[in-house]
């Protein structure tokens, strides 16, 4: 039995950097064309597809060359469709740029493409401006890591007294280092009124050498910072012009969810969207990468990892794993430290993040506000095994088990 056909007139298209490979099914013929990536390539390739009376094309998520090709096909009225290509390999033996082509279309006529998620123009523009906040942010790090390397080359052991060397206090010393200050007392003396308990720490650990050259380099570093500091802000102004009234309100019902800032809520919306896309909770886990791999043969399982899935929300979401973990009085400080116990604290991060996924889903989706279980709310799920856990090994342990509740 054969596969039956769901588009009749359909086009498969082979992403590059610089060319396309096009291929069009029809029901009587097929055609190959090769058009170029840039845009006036694009447009005559969108002119060629109506004329052909083509609007269903599939193509593979090939690094970021397919954006543009979505883009114009998208804003012609045509649909295309982005599929996975770990889903789409083409026959072994027969790996050529016409043959992938032919191989795409092939897949999308019989309907056997699984459609990545696409959000809206409106969105992905939005998402990139998060991505590229988040990709300042860590540079500011990565530069904060560098200054602190100029301060040991230099014996100054600033970060082993302050908290934050990029904060109130450690920017005045580190822009007094840079100014040529070399007297500790005085260096000190530039902190914050909160470090007063902490001026002979800060004096002998201002006590260094600094030469002219760790200078200038402290110099263009603290300019570096500034200027990111500058960008993030602006960005962080940018997105919240772009955010709507609706994703507003959401932002602010996921920042009650213990790990979850604004920042990392804003991440979360940009990336999954409202949830619509999205059948239930396991699907957008998965999407994620934040589910378990599956492995099995022959009735054995044996270990996977999870999948590579959108590597930006997979990344915030173990951080928000790892903020919860941390909190005190919550179900998910109490369940990160459970799991913690078994298998680590990376896992449990990822596990924790997984269920404040869960939570922002129905939060987000169903238009809800998050409500604190508590931390007992584990053990009041299982009262009666933990109670019997609990007292049999009492009674190994040699004692006599009377139980009685508080108010008795």
């Amino acid at each position: 039995m054969g596969l039956s056909v769901v588009h009749e007139r359909c086009a498969g298209i082979d992403v590059h950097k610089a060319k396309l490979m096009v291929f069009v099914d029809l029901p009587r013929e097929h055609a190959r064309r090769v058009y170029g990536s840039d845009t006036e390539s694009l447009l005559k390739l969108a002119d060629w597809l109506q004329s052909m009376q083509v609007e269903d094309i599939a193509m593979e998520s090939t690094g970021c060359y397919w954006k543009p090709v979505y883009n114009v096909l998208e804003a012609t009225g045509l649909r295309p469709v982005v599929g996975n290509a770990m889903h789409m390999r083409g026959v072994p033996g027969r790996k050529t740029d016409v043959g992938d082509a032919e191989w795409i279309c092939g897949l999308h006529r019989h309907g056997l493409v699984r459609a990545s998620y696409i959000p809206p123009r409106a969105q992905r523009e939005l998402r990139e401006l998060v991505r590229y906040r988040q990709t300042l942010v860590e540079e500011r790090a990565d530069e904060a890591n560098r200054i602190q390397k100029v301060l040991e080359g230099a014996n100054i052991k600033l970060g082993s007294v302050v908290t934050d060397i990029l904060g109130v206090s450690g920017r005045a010393i580190l822009a007094g280092l840079a100014g040529g200050i070399e007297d500790p007392q005085v260096l000190a003396g530039l902190a914050h009124k909160r470090l007063e308990k902490k001026q002979d720490a800060l004096q002998l650990a201002l006590r260094g050498t600094m030469r002219t050259h760790q200078r200038q380099m402290l110099a263009s570093q603290l300019d570096h910072v500034r200027y990111l500091d500058r960008q993030i802000t602006m960005l962080g102004d940018r997105i919240d012009e772009r955010l709507t009234q609706d994703q507003h309100s959401a932002v602010e019902r996921l920042d009650a969810i213990p790990g979850i800032s604004p920042l990392i809520a804003q991440v979360i919306l940009t990336e999954a969207g409202d949830m619509q896309a999205f059948a239930d909770s396991a699907h957008l886990a998965s999407w994620a990468g934040l589910s378990p791999g599956d492995n099995e043969s022959g009735g054995k399982r044996r270990p996977a990892r999870t999948r590579r899935g959108n590597r930006c929300l997979r990344r915030a979401l173990t951080l928000s794993g790892q903020a919860a973990g941390r909190s005190r009085k919550t179900y998910l400080g109490a369940a990160f430290g459970r799991i913690a116990a078994r298998r680590g604290s990376k896992r449990a991060a990822m596990a924790i993040g997984r269920r404040i996924l869960t939570i922002a889903y129905h939060v987000v989706k169903e238009g809800g506000t998050y409500q604190e279980l508590g931390p007992n709310y584990l053990d009041e799920r299982r009262r009666a095994r933990v109670t019997r856990l609990a007292v049999a090994r009492l009674e190994r342990l040699g004692y006599t088990v009377q139980l009685q509740t508080a108010t008795e």
